[in-house]
């Protein structure tokens, strides 16, 4: 990312962090940035699609934080809670931000599907580090272990939803998906 478009992401984030989703303003983004409108324009097309910039920051953040210090515990299920324990946190420590990126997530908009879909993916890989722990290698994930990763990152997703809806609050974001996770990881009993 060039400096005048890390401007314009960083100018965004702080707008959404004061005043989220409704406060991200493409003319005022362009005004505090120092850049012109059409400069912004051939960067972004849509609020949305800056909002997703600012995510893949904070992704890049996260992770980076998770190459020195990956998810602790001893079991999956530990593992998985303290992923998504840092994740959520990530996030929700700017809830005025994380509610207008998740809004941008959920926009729907066709052109930022790809984007949306990278998303997932980094993060479902991050999911299946964290499955398998210290014994992490290159391998592929399995089937089994893609639909888990994509499982619990939806279930993840949707309750993010509920915490930026006012339904619940951000330790319950973490319960839901532990919970998720342990049904998913406990052996079938019949």
């Amino acid at each position: 990312m060039d400096e005048r478009t890390r401007r314009i992401v960083d100018t965004a984030t702080a707008l959404a962090e004061k005043g989220g989703f409704e406060a991200v303003r493409l003319r005022e983004v362009a005004a505090q940035a120092g850049v012109a409108l059409g400069t912004l324009y051939r960067r972004f097309r849509s609020k949305e699609d800056l909002l997703l910039a600012a995510l893949e920051l904070a992704m890049r953040e996260h992770e980076r934080a998770l190459l020195t210090s990956p998810p602790a515990g001893a079991t999956p299920l530990e593992r998985i809670g303290s992923f998504f324990a840092g994740l959520t946190a990530t996030l929700c420590r700017r809830p005025n931000l994380a509610r207008a990126l998740v809004r941008a997530i959920a926009s729907g908009a066709p052109e930022l599907t790809l984007r949306v879909a990278a998303f997932h993916s980094r993060t479902e890989g991050w999911i299946t580090r964290s499955l398998r722990g210290a014994e992490t290698d290159a391998a592929p994930p399995s089937e089994r272990e893609r639909r888990l990763a994509s499982s619990l990152l939806l279930v993840w997703f949707a309750s993010l939803t509920g915490w930026a809806s006012g339904v619940h609050d951000e330790a319950r974001i973490v319960e839901q998906t532990c919970v998720a996770a342990a049904l998913m990881l406990e052996p079938v009993v019949e």
